[in-house]
């Protein structure tokens, strides 16, 4: 064991001895607020710099971007250099990327290969920590595809992680669907390398379609989710809403980030504005640091 891995596994153990509400996380590390930009993707695609200006002036200071460009290799328009230079200038940084693997289920693996030496020169280049893989389209989702994803997964950690970079997986709300009785999300955890893989945790879509809450994935799994994705459900419909306008008690179901091996989180909503995305992610900004970023 590295002496890094000994001091992650020396915090997960005297996390589980404290009860989350007994600690604040910076006494441990602080995090930036975090805003994934699939949220305020619109106006990052008619004016990312008046966006970034725009969503900095709330607080946010961290970013997961969304949409990378693989042919043209671009983020939002710009050069990754480019785009580098437009968050040095604002003082703002991007942890994670959502990157675009779906299509490459069903392609031979030498193209998976070059694509994601494409999405590392990125992500290097923006001196982004992690590629995430976030979602794969409806007609994919099936057992035999999912048993291909887990090898796809351990196989892009390998590539990643070479390169210096973390890689995770993100859930959605399909991968609690049952297969032969057993998990989508179950079969994904049990069957990728932990060191190679790690884990983003959307807590809506736990909090709206798995058996288990939060704490209990983090109780089977230590120091693996080293993400969150933090958004609210509509109490009536079910869908997004602005932080603090909906149902989850954040207080209440947030995991030990310690045990939980967090390093990044962001908040999200990927439709259903009350009125505009910007208003939205302002909204949701102002509730979580009077609320909850005193637990982060």
């Amino acid at each position: 064991m590295n002496r890094r891995h000994f001091l992650q596994a020396s915090l997960v153990g005297a996390a589980a001895l404290l009860p989350f509400s007994g600690f604040s996380l910076t006494q441990q590390k602080e995090f930036k607020m975090g805003l994934q930009l699939y949220t305020v993707r619109d106006d990052m695609a008619s004016d990312p710099i008046a966006t970034l200006k725009a969503v900095k002036a709330m607080g946010y200071e961290d970013f997961e971007v969304y949409g990378f460009n693989e042919e043209k290799g671009t983020f939002y328009g710009y050069k990754p250099s480019e785009f580098k230079a437009i968050l040095d200038d604002l003082g703002l940084t991007v942890s994670s990327g959502h990157y675009g693997f779906a299509p490459y289920l069903d392609k031979p693996v030498d193209e998976l290969k070059r694509f994601v030496d494409k999405c590392i020169a990125g992500a290097q280049a923006i001196n982004s920590a992690y590629i995430t893989w976030p979602v794969i389209a409806p007609e994919q989702r099936t057992l035999d595809n999912l048993k291909r994803m887990t090898g796809l997964l351990n196989a892009i950690g390998e590539q990643v992680n070479a390169a210096g970079l973390g890689f995770a997986y993100h859930n959605q709300s399909f991968a609690f669907e049952k297969y032969n009785g057993k998990s989508g999300y179950d079969i994904i955890i049990n069957e990728t390398d932990p060191e190679l893989v790690k884990l983003q945790m959307d807590m809506y879509w736990v909090m709206r379609a798995a058996e288990k809450t939060p704490k209990q994935l983090v109780d089977e799994q230590p120091g693996r989710y080293v993400m969150w994705h933090l958004k609210d459900m509509d109490k009536i419909s079910q869908d997004y809403t602005e932080m603090g306008n909906g149902s989850i008690d954040y207080a209440d179901i947030l995991p030990s980030p310690v045990k939980s091996g967090l390093e990044y989180y962001y908040l999200e909503q990927g439709g259903n504005f009350a009125q505009s995305p910007l208003q939205s992610v302002a909204t949701s900004a102002e509730y979580f640091k009077r609320h909850l970023q005193k637990y982060l």
